[in-house]
């Protein structure tokens, strides 16, 4: 692994001149659609990856995702919803991942150059990221995949399951807040920071609210609030 690679970014980022907080934000039209797990290879494209358990996926999510792809220039960035979400085990009650695919597409609706991955839920046993990573490099050997994390988990990369194929198969994007330096990849570890607008809402904050009886619309868009409406959820603490 060579060191980080911030400065200068074009050594990882070669479709970008400038650092990610004080370049031109690019827009690329497009739009969501659901990413099956039988994908086949294409033209050369740059990826984001945003994994996650979205329980509730909220609008934080969809403005680091939109605010990632402007920054660096990104064909698109995939939302990749996770089956079976290892580092949650035993915390909490999982929502069933066809319900939390069903709010991701939801959040993301009318939103352009994202879109929704079914891998880690089509896929058995554990959603690990290096599996995730290696069954898209599979699928689009000419793709550069972009895996996006927040500072709080860019912290503990070394402890997730193969961090080495991790490291192999992406570059790591690693998001900082309303310019507020959060934590960062280990030694070793290159990596690009983009910075996006503070949005003071979280998937736990939101349980909470929904158990309380607070009211959770504009936190969510309204076709997520209409799914956890329907189906009941976080009607008791998690």
């Amino acid at each position: 692994m060579s060191p980080r690679c911030c400065k200068p970014l074009a050594t990882c980022y070669p479709r970008r001149t400038s650092h990610p907080r004080c370049g031109p934000l690019d827009a690329v039209p497009g739009g969501p659609t659901r990413m099956l797990a039988s994908m086949s290879s294409g033209p050369s494209r740059q990826i984001g990856v945003f994994g996650g358990t979205f329980d509730p996926p909220h609008v934080g999510h969809l403005a680091i995702a939109l605010e990632v792809r402007h920054a660096l220039a990104l064909d698109e960035v995939w939302f990749v919803v996770a089956g079976d979400p290892w580092q949650k085990s035993g915390e909490r009650s999982i929502t069933p991942a066809s319900i939390r695919l069903a709010m991701v597409e939801a959040a993301i609706a009318g939103a352009d150059g994202v879109q929704v991955s079914t891998l880690e839920i089509d896929r058995d046993g554990p959603s690990y990221m290096a599996d995730t990573l290696t069954g898209l490099t599979a699928a689009h050997p000419d793709y550069t995949f972009h895996l996006i994390v927040g500072s709080d988990a860019a912290i503990g990369l070394d402890t997730w399951h193969r961090p080495d194929i991790v490291a192999e198969l992406a570059q790591m994007v690693v998001v900082d807040r309303g310019g507020r330096e959060g934590g960062r990849p280990p030694t070793g570890w290159p990596f690009a920071l983009v910075d996006v607008p503070v949005l003071d809402v979280s998937s736990s904050d939101l349980r909470g609210r929904v158990t309380e009886g607070a009211p959770i619309r504009g936190l969510v868009v309204a076709g997520v609030a209409d799914l956890i409406e329907s189906y009941g959820l976080y009607r008791e603490p998690s």
